[in-house]
Protein backbone atom coordinates (compact mmCIF):
# COMPACT_ATOMS: atom_id res chain seq x y z
CA UNK A 1 0.00 0.00 0.00
CA UNK A 2 1.48 3.28 -0.84
CA UNK A 3 1.08 6.77 1.29
CA UNK A 4 -2.24 7.48 -0.16
CA UNK A 5 -3.93 4.67 0.55
CA UNK A 6 -3.09 4.08 4.21
CA UNK A 7 -4.16 7.63 4.39
CA UNK A 8 -7.39 7.35 3.07
CA UNK A 9 -7.96 3.63 5.51
CA UNK A 10 -6.83 5.94 8.15
CA UNK A 11 -9.85 8.63 7.38
CA UNK A 12 -12.15 5.96 6.89
CA UNK A 13 -11.63 4.00 9.86
CA UNK A 14 -12.12 6.60 11.86
CA UNK A 15 -15.36 7.25 11.60
CA UNK A 16 -18.23 10.10 11.17
CA UNK A 17 -16.25 11.99 13.05
CA UNK A 18 -13.66 12.16 10.95
CA UNK A 19 -15.70 14.75 8.96
CA UNK A 20 -15.80 18.05 11.63
CA UNK A 21 -12.34 17.62 12.87
CA UNK A 22 -10.99 17.68 8.30
CA UNK A 23 -13.50 20.90 8.63
CA UNK A 24 -12.15 22.28 10.99
CA UNK A 25 -8.68 21.93 10.12
CA UNK A 26 -9.42 22.89 7.09
CA UNK A 27 -11.04 26.79 8.34
CA UNK A 28 -7.28 27.00 10.06
CA UNK A 29 -5.12 26.25 7.04
CA UNK A 30 -7.43 28.52 5.32
CA UNK A 31 -6.88 31.37 7.90
CA UNK A 32 -3.26 30.72 8.88
CA UNK A 33 -2.46 31.18 4.95
CA UNK A 34 -4.50 34.12 4.44
CA UNK A 35 -2.64 35.76 7.89
CA UNK A 36 0.58 34.88 7.09
CA UNK A 37 -0.03 36.74 3.21
CA UNK A 38 -1.60 39.74 5.32
CA UNK A 39 1.35 40.00 7.80
CA UNK A 40 4.30 39.52 5.52
CA UNK A 41 2.44 42.32 3.16
CA UNK A 42 1.82 44.68 5.93
CA UNK A 43 5.09 44.05 7.10
CA UNK A 44 7.16 45.08 3.80
CA UNK A 45 4.53 48.02 2.66
CA UNK A 46 5.26 49.42 6.36
CA UNK A 47 9.11 48.94 5.86
CA UNK A 48 9.12 50.33 2.10
CA UNK A 49 6.88 53.45 3.24
CA UNK A 50 9.28 54.28 6.31
CA UNK A 51 12.20 54.17 4.40
CA UNK A 52 10.81 56.89 2.15
CA UNK A 53 9.57 58.69 4.91
CA UNK A 54 11.96 58.86 7.10
CA UNK A 55 14.55 60.85 5.21
CA UNK A 56 11.56 63.58 4.25
CA UNK A 57 10.78 64.02 8.18
CA UNK A 58 14.62 64.66 9.24
CA UNK A 59 14.47 67.44 6.33
CA UNK A 60 11.02 68.91 7.73
CA UNK A 61 9.20 68.29 4.37
CA UNK A 62 6.04 67.84 5.84
CA UNK A 63 4.11 68.35 2.54
CA UNK A 64 5.91 65.70 0.79
CA UNK A 65 5.82 63.11 3.78
CA UNK A 66 2.07 63.91 4.03
CA UNK A 67 1.28 63.52 0.32
CA UNK A 68 2.99 59.89 0.62
CA UNK A 69 1.11 58.95 3.93
CA UNK A 70 -1.72 60.06 2.35
CA UNK A 71 -1.59 57.92 -1.03
CA UNK A 72 -0.08 55.26 1.01
CA UNK A 73 -2.33 51.95 2.47
CA UNK A 74 0.39 51.01 5.04
CA UNK A 75 -0.44 51.18 8.51
CA UNK A 76 2.80 53.15 9.20
CA UNK A 77 0.92 55.64 6.58
CA UNK A 78 -1.68 56.12 8.87
CA UNK A 79 -0.08 56.86 11.55
CA UNK A 80 2.65 59.36 10.02
CA UNK A 81 -1.14 61.11 8.20
CA UNK A 82 -3.16 61.42 11.68
CA UNK A 83 0.07 62.89 13.37
CA UNK A 84 0.33 65.22 10.46
CA UNK A 85 -3.43 65.71 10.51
CA UNK A 86 -3.00 67.00 14.31
CA UNK A 87 0.14 69.15 13.76
CA UNK A 88 -2.38 71.45 11.87
CA UNK A 89 -4.11 72.50 15.30
CA UNK A 90 -2.07 71.61 18.24
CA UNK A 91 2.09 71.01 18.11
CA UNK A 92 1.93 69.64 22.04
CA UNK A 93 3.81 66.41 21.80
CA UNK A 94 0.75 64.71 24.00
CA UNK A 95 -1.31 65.84 21.48
CA UNK A 96 0.10 64.41 18.81
CA UNK A 97 0.66 60.86 20.53
CA UNK A 98 -2.71 61.07 21.26
CA UNK A 99 -3.78 61.37 17.73
CA UNK A 100 -1.28 58.86 16.66
CA UNK A 101 -2.40 56.18 19.38
CA UNK A 102 -5.78 56.45 17.76
CA UNK A 103 -4.25 55.02 14.49
CA UNK A 104 -2.88 52.52 16.49
CA UNK A 105 -6.14 51.59 17.82
CA UNK A 106 -7.22 51.04 14.12
CA UNK A 107 -4.46 49.49 12.96
CA UNK A 108 -3.65 46.74 15.76
CA UNK A 109 -7.03 45.02 15.42
CA UNK A 110 -6.51 44.55 11.91
CA UNK A 111 -3.49 43.19 12.26
CA UNK A 112 -4.85 40.74 15.01
CA UNK A 113 -7.75 39.62 12.89
CA UNK A 114 -8.71 35.99 12.61
CA UNK A 115 -5.55 34.63 14.50
CA UNK A 116 -6.98 34.09 17.63
CA UNK A 117 -9.24 31.36 15.75
CA UNK A 118 -6.25 28.91 14.87
CA UNK A 119 -5.61 28.35 18.57
CA UNK A 120 -9.48 28.30 19.17
CA UNK A 121 -9.86 25.64 16.31
CA UNK A 122 -6.81 23.49 18.26
CA UNK A 123 -8.61 23.01 20.98
CA UNK A 124 -11.41 22.49 19.17
CA UNK A 125 -10.12 19.68 17.20
CA UNK A 126 -8.29 17.93 19.97
CA UNK A 127 -11.87 17.93 22.18
CA UNK A 128 -13.70 16.74 18.64
CA UNK A 129 -11.10 13.75 18.72
CA UNK A 130 -11.56 12.90 21.81
CA UNK A 131 -15.46 12.53 21.31
CA UNK A 132 -14.70 10.60 18.63
CA UNK A 133 -12.47 8.19 20.83
CA UNK A 134 -15.21 8.05 23.33
CA UNK A 135 -17.78 7.48 21.19
CA UNK A 136 -15.50 4.97 19.50
CA UNK A 137 -14.96 2.64 22.49
CA UNK A 138 -18.67 2.34 23.54
CA UNK A 139 -19.10 1.05 20.27
CA UNK A 140 -16.56 -1.48 20.44
CA UNK A 141 -17.48 -2.51 24.13
CA UNK A 142 -21.06 -2.68 22.60
CA UNK A 143 -20.03 -5.18 19.67
CA UNK A 144 -17.98 -6.93 22.14
CA UNK A 145 -20.84 -7.94 24.02
CA UNK A 146 -22.48 -9.54 21.42
CA UNK A 147 -19.97 -11.37 20.23
CA UNK A 148 -18.51 -15.10 20.56
CA UNK A 149 -15.82 -15.37 23.83
CA UNK A 150 -13.08 -16.62 21.20
CA UNK A 151 -13.53 -13.36 18.52
CA UNK A 152 -13.53 -10.73 21.58
CA UNK A 153 -10.08 -10.03 22.43
CA UNK A 154 -8.86 -9.76 18.55
CA UNK A 155 -12.27 -7.57 17.99
CA UNK A 156 -11.77 -5.28 20.64
CA UNK A 157 -8.08 -4.80 20.24
CA UNK A 158 -9.34 -3.38 16.25
CA UNK A 159 -11.92 -1.32 17.72
CA UNK A 160 -9.80 0.33 20.40
CA UNK A 161 -7.31 1.15 16.91
CA UNK A 162 -10.24 2.75 15.22
CA UNK A 163 -11.37 4.41 18.10
CA UNK A 164 -8.17 6.15 18.79
CA UNK A 165 -7.22 7.41 15.55
CA UNK A 166 -9.70 10.15 16.29
CA UNK A 167 -7.66 11.50 19.09
CA UNK A 168 -4.28 10.67 17.01
CA UNK A 169 -5.64 13.06 13.96
CA UNK A 170 -6.59 15.64 16.61
CA UNK A 171 -3.38 15.89 17.54
CA UNK A 172 -1.44 16.20 14.38
CA UNK A 173 -3.53 18.63 13.63
CA UNK A 174 -3.73 20.70 16.75
CA UNK A 175 -0.01 20.42 17.88
CA UNK A 176 0.85 22.75 14.40
CA UNK A 177 -2.18 24.91 14.83
CA UNK A 178 -0.64 26.11 18.15
CA UNK A 179 2.59 26.49 16.83
CA UNK A 180 1.09 28.44 14.00
CA UNK A 181 -0.68 30.60 16.26
CA UNK A 182 2.58 31.39 18.60
CA UNK A 183 4.24 32.13 15.46
CA UNK A 184 1.43 34.26 13.81
CA UNK A 185 1.22 36.40 17.26
CA UNK A 186 5.07 37.02 16.86
CA UNK A 187 4.76 38.97 14.01
CA UNK A 188 2.21 40.88 14.43
CA UNK A 189 3.97 41.72 17.74
CA UNK A 190 6.65 42.26 15.76
CA UNK A 191 4.96 44.71 13.43
CA UNK A 192 3.15 46.71 16.50
CA UNK A 193 6.73 46.97 18.07
CA UNK A 194 8.32 48.30 14.33
CA UNK A 195 4.97 50.75 14.52
CA UNK A 196 5.73 51.87 18.30
CA UNK A 197 9.07 52.58 17.34
CA UNK A 198 8.03 54.48 13.90
CA UNK A 199 5.86 56.96 15.85
CA UNK A 200 8.25 57.84 18.71
CA UNK A 201 10.19 58.50 15.81
CA UNK A 202 8.34 60.85 14.44
CA UNK A 203 6.92 62.93 17.69
CA UNK A 204 11.16 63.15 18.21
CA UNK A 205 11.56 64.92 14.61
CA UNK A 206 8.15 66.80 15.03
CA UNK A 207 9.37 67.98 18.90
CA UNK A 208 13.08 69.16 17.17
CA UNK A 209 11.86 70.33 13.89
CA UNK A 210 8.49 72.08 14.88
CA UNK A 211 8.67 72.90 18.98
CA UNK A 212 5.38 73.65 20.82
CA UNK A 213 5.42 77.57 20.27
CA UNK A 214 5.74 77.56 16.15
CA UNK A 215 2.74 78.36 14.51
CA UNK A 216 -0.18 75.86 14.31
CA UNK A 217 0.15 74.42 10.63
CA UNK A 218 2.69 72.02 9.15
CA UNK A 219 6.13 73.82 8.49
CA UNK A 220 7.13 73.82 4.51
CA UNK A 221 10.50 73.26 3.20
CA UNK A 222 12.22 76.32 1.45
CA UNK A 223 14.47 75.31 -1.77
CA UNK A 224 17.54 73.91 0.61
CA UNK A 225 15.08 71.58 2.24
CA UNK A 226 15.25 73.17 5.40
CA UNK A 227 11.92 73.94 7.29
CA UNK A 228 10.53 77.27 6.62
Amino acid sequence: MNAISIAIKFIQDCGLFIYPSLLIMALGVSIAIERFIFLRRARSENRKLWEKVQPLLQGGQWKEVNSLAAKSDAAIGKLVHNGLARMQSSRKRDDIDAAMEEGMMEIVPRLEKRTHYIATFANVITLVGLLGTIMGLIKAFTAVAQVNPAEKAELLSASISIAMNNTAVALMVAIPFLLIHAFLQARTAEIVDGLEAAKISFLNVVQRLAPEGSVNRPATADSAGRPA
